[in-house]
């Protein structure tokens, strides 16, 4: 069993706490966090030693869960892999690129497994459609959240786009060439809604819109690519599928076609692929004690986590712009 503690326990790292519980692969040995009076509460919630320090819990374990904000991401992952400890670590992987890029370094040099927890990625009306996805041209995402007044300290981009921009750039195997973004703030000082167009080298262009001042919630995702169109809705967890195929022979009359004239007919067909219900969370820590144990790739690895940190900072960038010309 792979001992691991968590750094962390907010609303966040109180559901990693309870579901590492459940997982066989970890032996969980206690948590870390700053705040003596949560730490007494969560402690004595999960029946779970608290430690003194970062230090102490890192010396006594072999994986470390980083669950803390995001400002303390690099000095906790840091001294982990100084300490050649895997790491689990929250999304956004760090608060800068420079940093993340320091952690990329360090992770190499030590040889140790690092894990991104950009969750979407488990979601399992994505994982059913991952097979249908192929050189996807087009693609549009909306994320949309109801305001809510804490979460206005975190840019929308690091806060909601980047759960989208990783799930872009996993399925698109191509570069970025060109990044324009425009967003408003309407009840806060920085954007609160913000869409971005990202155009890649192989042509592919992906529009992204995420607002956090939304009347409802929303989170889905539109994927064209030649002969289909996937329609993927995190939130309900269902997703849709439009194929065509070249119809060979008599044509089924009962079947949906599209007549090409003298390139010939194409079939319609729709399906809904099967999505198993699942807890996303609970697959990824599950998914990396099996990477650190068969000495696999980790599913979300250090690199998918600095590569949508990277596209965040650049959208964020062209917001600064956008903003400056507009005080002017």
């Amino acid at each position: 069993m792979l001992k691991i503690g968590v750094l962390g326990a907010g609303h966040l790292g109180k559901i990693h706490i309870k579901l590492l519980k459940q997982i066989e692969a970890y032996d969980l040995v206690g948590f870390y966090d700053a705040d003596d009076e949560a730490a007494k509460v969560a402690s004595s919630e999960f029946d779970l030693p608290a430690f003194e320090s970062i230090e102490k819990l890192i010396d006594a374990v072999d994986v470390v869960d980083i669950v803390t904000p995001t400002l303390s991401h690099y000095e906790c992952a840091e001294k982990a892999i100084k300490n050649s400890k895997h790491i689990f670590i929250e999304k956004p992987i760090t608060n800068t690129v420079e940093e993340a890029r320091k952690l990329i370094n360090l992770a190499e040099e030590a040889n140790v497994k690092v894990q991104v927890g950009h969750v979407e990625r488990f979601n399992p009306a994505f994982t059913a459609s991952k097979a249908y996805i192929k050189h996807p041209m087009f693609i549009e995402t909306h994320r949309l959240a109801q305001f809510n007044p804490r979460g206005t300290d975190v840019s929308v981009v690091l806060d909601l786009m980047i759960h989208d921009l990783d799930i872009v750039l996993s399925i698109v195997n191509s570069n970025v060439r060109r990044i324009s973004a425009s967003g408003v703030p309407v009840v806060s000082d920085t954007p609160d809604i913000t869409n971005a167009r990202i155009e890649f080298d192989n042509g592919c262009v992906a529009n992204l819109t995420a607002s956090r001042i939304s009347l409802k919630n929303m989170r889905k995702t539109r994927i064209f690519q030649k002969d289909a169109y996937l329609s993927i809705d995190f939130l309900e967890k269902e997703s849709e599928i439009v194929r065509l195929s070249q119809v060979e022979g008599e044509v089924d009359p009962l079947s949906v076609t599209i007549d090409l004239g003298d390139k010939g007919k194409k079939q319609i067909y729709f399906e809904k692929p099967e999505v198993e219900s699942n807890n996303a969370i609970l697959d990824e820590l599950s998914s990396f004690a099996t990477s650190i144990i068969e000495n696999k790739p980790t599913a979300v690895s250090i690199h998918d986590g600095y590569n949508a940190l990277d596209v965040a900072h650049r959208i964020i960038e062209k917001l600064d712009l956008t903003q400056e010309n507009i005080s002017i």
